[in-house]
């Protein structure tokens, strides 16, 4: 008990060290999360580097170790698989998580990544061979194991990345996540998990003083995907431990919020024709806060709520017998069906809509797919204007302009601006700027306007826009330096 007490106390000094020596150099140096999506809660810069500080803090005890001639020393080093499969497993999320807070990595590189992680550790020995069935006989996975695990571990990455969306959310459920299993490792004697498992508790922990609202430093990617990675295989460890009557039934309770969000999520994008990847605010923090007028610390605290049940009920399952097990599934069950309804999930008047939704939402996915591939093959800025005119027939707009900030070779810089506008509507103007930016530098900017009578602008469309305006920024940044156009050009708008 006191080694575990030890490696508690210094993974959380080494995280509130190294979380607030990386929020000032980020700070420093400019490494900022922008609030410029309508999906971001937050509404100035902050750092999003705070993973480094869960990093540090949960190898460091893990490191010691390896320098520390002792019982538990020996333990460790002699678990070899496991040991070499969080650490290169880790690792390599690490270093996906740091690329794409930094530069913006895609779906595709992510996905690479995390499933050639979830393969390594199948080899190593991380496997779901038994699927836990309290109605009848377990299922006995045979070849069906690899795809299993590899999905297991790629899901809980991703679900914790998905659920973090407010100070202190995504760090919060995980120490449920961890609290749980360390509980369920500590009963059956397990120091090699508890150990694990109590230096990523103080690793959150010392992460979360400065991550809980109003935060000043964020988890980002890299923290996010690593406590999914760390929770993903941890989980599979302690569910081979367990009676086979409730294995993988554990994990899966201990971590019922963030996988139901993330099933929530997919089921919504696909039935609305919106891209699996796109970002919304239609996650259950945000119908929270929408549906029961509940400020950014109360949503997060009432979360916090919800994970202690799921706790609560993964503990009682590890130690129920399967008419019990199937007594506590059902109750939750409908608990969890009347949140649902309560947050407006199962809406059937808005359900009528959504084909209507669906279909738009895939023709503006398509019209996007022909400008950006237009803008990318642009030989000049006129060509990327003319590329990108198509959005207003599309979009119902009165007025559309882009500007290009170009240096010419004496130094000094001037404007190139394509304007087009037409009658379309009389109401008050609605106006959306998007900066136009890449490598962290500003290359002009698009300017949209509206005068139908909204005031506000729908995700979709913004996802549009944003899609656009990143295939923009990368052809500007290649064009400007042999730009053709002339200053304050007017170009007229066809209907």
């Amino acid at each position: 008990m006191i080694t575990l007490l030890v490696a508690f106390f210094v993974s959380l000094l080494v995280a509130l060290a190294l979380t607030r020596l990386v929020r000032d150099r980020a700070l420093a140096w400019g490494w900022l999360d922008q609030a410029n999506s309508s999906r971001k809660v937050h509404v100035r810069p902050i750092p999003r580097l705070g993973g480094v500080g869960i990093v540090g803090g949960f190898f460091a005890p893990l490191c010691a170790l390896f320098l520390v001639d002792s019982g538990v020393g020996y333990h460790f080093r002699s678990h070899t698989e496991l040991v070499v499969g969080l650490f290169l497993g880790g690792a390599a999320i690490v270093a996906l998580g740091l690329y794409d807070d930094l530069r913006g990595a895609g779906a595709r590189l992510k996905f690479a990544v995390q499933f050639a992680v979830a393969f390594g550790l199948y080899a190593m020995g991380f496997r779901i061979d038994v699927i836990a069935n309290p109605f009848g006989p377990e299922l006995v996975l045979g070849a069906l194991s690899l795809p299993f695990t590899v999905l297991w571990v790629v899901g809980v990455v991703n679900a914790l990345n998905l659920i973090d969306g407010l100070d202190g959310l995504a760090g919060g459920v995980a120490f449920f996540g961890v609290g749980t299993n360390f509980i369920l490792a500590l009963s059956r004697g397990d120091v090699l998990l508890s150990l694990l498992l109590a230096a990523l508790a103080g690793a959150i922990l010392g992460f979360l003083v400065f991550n809980f609202n109003p935060a000043s430093i964020f988890m980002g990617d890299t923290g996010s995907m690593f406590l999914g990675f760390v929770l993903a295989a941890v989980s599979i460890k302690t569910s081979t431990k367990s009676g086979t009557a409730v294995a993988m039934l554990v994990p899966v309770m201990a971590l019922g919020l963030p996988i139901m969000d993330t099933l929530l999520a997919m089921v919504r994008r696909s039935l609305l024709g919106r891209p699996m990847f796109s970002a919304d605010r239609e996650h259950i923090h945000h119908r929270l806060m929408s549906h029961l007028v509940l400020s950014h610390r109360a949503t997060v605290l009432v979360l916090y709520g919800l994970c202690g049940l799921f706790m609560l009920v993964a503990l009682a399952l590890n130690f129920a017998n399967s008419a019990q097990s199937a007594m506590l599934l059902c109750g939750m069950g409908v608990l969890i069906v009347l949140l649902m309804r309560r947050l407006g999930y199962l809406d059937l008047g808005r359900a009528r809509g959504m084909h209507q939704v669906r279909q738009r939402n895939l023709w503006l996915r398509t019209m996007v797919k022909d400008v950006t591939r237009a803008v990318r093959a642009s030989p000049s800025l006129e060509v990327v204007w003319n590329a990108v005119r198509p959005l207003a027939d599309a979009l119902g707009l009165s007025r559309q302009e882009l500007h290009f900030q170009r240096v010419r070779p004496t130094g000094l810089a001037d404007n190139v601006v394509f304007e087009a506008q037409r009658p379309a509507g009389s109401g008050v103007p609605f106006e959306v700027r998007i900066t136009l930016e890449a490598d962290g530098e500003v290359l002009g900017a698009m300017l949209l306007v509206w005068r139908d009578g909204r005031a506000a602008i729908n995700r979709d469309e913004e996802l549009a826009l944003e899609q656009v305006a990143d295939a923009v920024a990368e052809v500007a940044g290649r064009l400007r330096p042999r730009a053709d156009a002339e200053p304050g050009r007017l170009v007229a708008m066809r209907k």
